[in-house]
């Protein structure tokens, strides 16, 4: 029995990053063997032991076979004969395809260390073509080791595999998976270009893919293409290092503006309504968790107010601060606020300007909860009112503390 680390740990490794999970893979060993060893198993398709002390992962070296389309479709083999070199042939790229024994020795039948070298993402083989998670994953990459090319030989596999229809196998579930994690790495954007340089960003992301070649005012946006704007959007969310429903708030802003008739643009009169059916539509389909799908309703809603807002007077600002229900969600709401920098900024030539309405209204929020609400409630009662009588003495009182605050300091704008 050998055993080998593999994969991103040895990548890198080599690449001097910080390593973050190892994972192990054992050559001619039994699941028996490993039961008696002291391991645990775990794996569901195939046998995957924890190591009795660490707890890090251990696989058998296996060969797999396609039976059928899609991310399940596979049969698995393992065996204490298959090989090392077998078991590497199945990963995706052949920078993670690359094992170390307990000496430090490097195996690299497939040449991952001279791609790392040259800063290329390669297939390993043509078994590449039987997972359409891959193209995904490649994708990811893309945007983690942004200074990394792919290679013309692998995306022209993937525009095969989109062409035969492997995409459209996707579970919303892996899709969701790989495309959360992507948004979260070092420039999000060139996930994006990678999907659509291989045709599998219209058929995962029909929204988001229809906003390239879609115009828009110049007087605002510099770079004109919406699509455009969306990755610096992106890329500008990753600077800022906002959070994961943030960056998925800053993916969907503006989806609307793909289906702006002709005849408007470059105007695009109501796309913040658009925008919120069409993410509803797309985070149903994939799936999407609560917190991103809430997040992004707001910001698609609300980010051209919030862009307005140090035009507006209190009892605007304060009904704003409502809709977006700042009072009870305020952590949400600040990253609401960050989205909207993140859209400001994401803007050719802008990306340094200052953002005042970020500021702003977070020390709006501020003046609005500093108020005693309890105590206004019960003097309310005391004084015989009801229901939405005490709503309207507490929202006057909020009306009237931000009023005071933008009296004190100018900066906010507007007026009382």
């Amino acid at each position: 029995m050998k055993v080998y680390m593999v994969g991103g740990a040895v990548r890198d490794r080599l690449l001097g990053l910080p390593v973050q999970d190892r994972d192990w893979v054992v050559v001619g060993a039994t699941p028996e063997a490993m039961l008696a060893a002291g391991y645990t198993a775990v794996g569901k398709d195939f046998p995957v032991f924890l190591h009795p002390k660490t707890h890090e992962e251990y696989a058998l070296a296996r060969t797999e076979r396609k039976t059928a389309r899609g991310y399940h479709g596979f049969e698995f083999r393992t065996a204490p004969d298959v090989t090392l070199e077998q078991d590497l042939q199945r990963r995706d790229l052949t920078i993670n395809a690359i094992a170390e024994d307990e000496t430090g020795r490097l195996v690299d039948p497939y040449g991952g260390v001279q791609d790392l070298q040259a800063k290329v993402l390669r297939h390993v083989s043509d078994a590449f073509v039987e997972d359409p998670v891959r193209i995904l994953r490649l994708a990811r990459f893309a945007a983690r080791f942004v200074d990394f090319s792919v290679a013309a030989e692998t995306l022209m596999l993937m525009r095969h595999m989109v062409e035969q229809g492997e995409v459209d196998a996707l579970v919303p579930e892996r899709v969701w998976q790989e495309l959360s994690r992507g948004l979260m790495e070092a420039r999000p954007s060139r996930m994006f270009e990678v999907l659509r340089s291989c045709g599998a960003l219209v058929r995962i992301l029909p929204e988001v893919d229809r906003l390239w070649g879609v115009p828009q005012r110049a007087e605002y946006h510099p770079e004109v293409d919406t699509g455009m704007h969306l990755m610096m959007v992106l890329d500008m969310s990753a600077r800022l290092q906002a959070n994961l429903p943030t960056r998925f708030a800053c993916l969907c802003h503006d989806l609307g503006k793909g289906t702006t008739p002709e005849e408007l643009l470059p105007r695009h009169l109501g796309h913040e309504a658009r925008s919120v059916d069409l993410l509803r539509e797309l985070c149903q389909r994939l799936r999407v968790p609560n917190d991103c799908r809430e997040l992004a309703e707001v910001v698609a809603r609300e980010h051209g107010n919030i862009h307005r807002s140090g035009d507006m007077r209190a009892a605007a600002l304060v009904r704003l601060l409502e809709r977006c229900d700042g009072l009870r969600k305020p952590s949400r709401f600040a990253d609401a606020l960050l989205a909207c920098e993140c859209d400001a900024r994401g803007r050719l030539g802008l990306e340094h300007d200052a953002y005042a309405p970020r500021p702003r209204l977070l020390r709006v929020l501020q003046a609005v909860q500093s108020v005693p609400t309890a105590e206004l409630a019960e003097a309310a009662v005391a004084r015989g009112l009801k229901g939405p009588q005490i709503a309207q003495v507490i929202h006057q009182a909020r009306v009237e503390a931000v009023a005071t605050l933008m009296g004190e300091a100018q900066e906010l704008g507007g007026g009382s």
